[in-house]
């Protein structure tokens, strides 16, 4: 590129309108004096300060990540005409160390003609006293060149880290929350795949940090201990380099929310003396457990769990509908806890026998006459634990009860004006039985049911606006006077979820293979 501007500055002391000019001895034009007492073409033409910085240049830019390599081997992510990408076009250039730089611009260029033009304005002294600034064009020409991640990405298999994630336990409960919690938090955005596994969910990585992160949240939000593998997969002998692949199996506590479970005797005395009985309330980085009798509560930490392991004695598999007689309080109130002593009957003995259990429950403040309640029937039940063997029998309930439950909302072909969201997990080339996805689909249903019956349990997670459903229900609308008044009053005491709690449907990651799929929508 030729010179678009000169300019001639002197550092001496300016001249009077009585100095007399001198004649330039390579053109003859009159001119101030000066050190070099040549006049400002001449000295163009003899010096090049822009020699020795490159006119033309080459980035290399990856379609698949958008981001800009920043040599030796960084890979940044910058927009056109944005400060980042000026700095990595100025660092293109060698010789620019030797001048100094007064400005930097970009020049318009259509955005689809990979080509990036910079100009500059550098300054430098020539001759003694004098400094001469010249404005130049640099144009880039960018060069499409896959990073080493989207290199990984586009291979097959091709992984650096996995996590494994695993629970023995009959259901998906845990992971189905485990997931939305993911993408509340956008922890899965550096994955390279998601793939589902018989008990659990396995993740890839491209960088060993990225797994590293995954383990750390998982600690944070659920009780889990991890084991670290790895397998070499080659070494430089000239350099003593090794390439290996790192694997971390994470394993969660086989104990989920609702469970009943008998804790160790020892474990017992160590929380103060609590009976060993007790209902699982919630679970996050440690177990939450609860004395039905007394509504006394502990938190059994991540490391005391694993020092103490315990299992679930039944889940909610194993949950029994009771109709509630007759709820008397007891007077103790915790929280939203209250004591009551509660007449239930079995919904199966209708008809059958006239069997009615009094049991002590924590549902005082949320249970009446008339309605439905899940629970555990412990006088039927027979458990093979070792701990709950040591029990006296005789002092324990023959129900537990555990939750309330809405069994007429469940009845109706209503679609859910809500849905959610879930990871776009690897599908498996052959599809499950037909036992396998009616327990997956029982498993999402049993979740969905959740959702809306714990308002502190949906809090945690993104629930969205299922625009599908909400315009079914606006075009099929069914006249008032069709509407059963019955199946009104049947509705009157079910949690809705309120527009305040649902966000507007978004797309999360579009480029990647952690997009999430199409949203779970209900199916009665």
């Amino acid at each position: 590129m030729s010179s678009t501007c000169l300019l001639f500055v002197t550092r001496q002391k300016q001249l009077s309108t009585k100095d007399q000019a001198i004649f330039c001895p390579g053109c003859g034009t009159p001119t101030p004096p000066n050190a070099s007492n040549m006049c400002v073409n001449c000295i163009r033409n003899e010096v090049d300060i822009t020699e020795g910085i490159p006119k033309q240049a080459t980035i290399h830019f990856c379609k698949g990540c958008e981001r800009y390599l920043q040599p030796p081997g960084i890979w940044v992510t910058a927009q056109l005409e944005s400060r980042e990408l000026l700095t990595l076009c100025l660092k293109k250039l060698k010789g620019l160390t030797k001048v100094r730089l007064i400005d930097a611009g970009f020049i318009w260029t259509e955005p689809h003609s990979r080509r990036i033009k910079v100009k500059l304005t550098i300054q430098k002294e020539v001759f003694a006293n004098t400094i001469l600034q010249q404005i130049f064009e640099v144009e880039y020409i960018v060069s499409t060149q896959q990073c080493d991640e989207c290199t990984r990405l586009a291979a097959q298999n091709t992984w650096k880290a996995a996590v494994q994630v695993r629970q023995k336990v009959e259901h998906k409960r845990t992971f189905l929350y485990l997931e939305q919690l993911i993408l509340k938090h956008n922890v899965h955005k550096d994955t390279t795949n998601i793939k589902e596994a018989k008990d659990g969910i396995d993740f890839f990585y491209g960088q060993r940090g990225h797994a590293i992160k995954m383990v750390e949240f998982l600690s944070s939000v659920t009780p889990t201990r991890y084991k670290t593998s790895e397998q070499l997969i080659s070494t430089d002998i000239h350099t003593s380099t090794s390439n290996y692949k790192f694997t971390y199996s994470v394993e969660i506590a086989p104990v989920c929310k609702d469970d009943i479970v008998c804790i160790p005797k020892k474990l017992a005395k160590l929380m103060g003396n609590i009976p060993q009985l007790l209902l699982v309330t919630r679970i996050s980085n440690s177990i939450h457990l609860m004395d039905i009798n007394t509504l006394n509560q502990v938190d059994v930490l991540c490391v005391t769990y694993w020092r103490h392991q315990f299992t679930a004695l039944a889940s909610v598999k194993n949950m029994v509908e009771f109709y509630v007689l007759d709820v008397e309080p007891l007077g103790p109130v915790k929280g939203k806890h209250v004591l009551a002593d509660v007449h239930v009957a079995r919904m199966a003995d209708f008809g059958r026998n006239d069997d009615v259990y009094i049991c002590r429950s924590h549902l005082g403040a949320i249970l009446s006459p008339g309605d439905t309640v899940l629970g555990y029937d412990l006088s039927r039940s027979n458990f093979n634990n070792e701990d709950f063997d040591k029990l006296d029998r005789s002092a324990l309930p023959d129900v537990f009860l555990v939750r309330k439950t809405f069994p007429a909302r469940r009845k109706k072909n209503k679609q859910r004006n809500w849905k959610i969201q879930q990871l776009g997990k690897e599908v498996d080339e052959m599809l499950p039985r037909k036992q396998d996805q009616a327990r997956i689909d029982n498993d999402m249903e049993a979740f969905l049911r959740d959702i809306e019956e714990d308002p502190e349990f949906r809090s945690t997670i993104n629930i969205f606006k299922n625009a599908a459903a909400n315009a079914a229900a606006t075009g099929g609308a069914v006249d008032s006077d069709m509407v059963d008044e019955d199946e009104d009053d049947e509705e009157e005491e079910f949690p809705e979820i309120s527009l305040a709690e649902m966000l507007d449907e978004i797309t999360i990651n579009d480029d990647g293979p952690d997009e999430p799929e199409a949203a779970y929508m209900d199916e009665d």
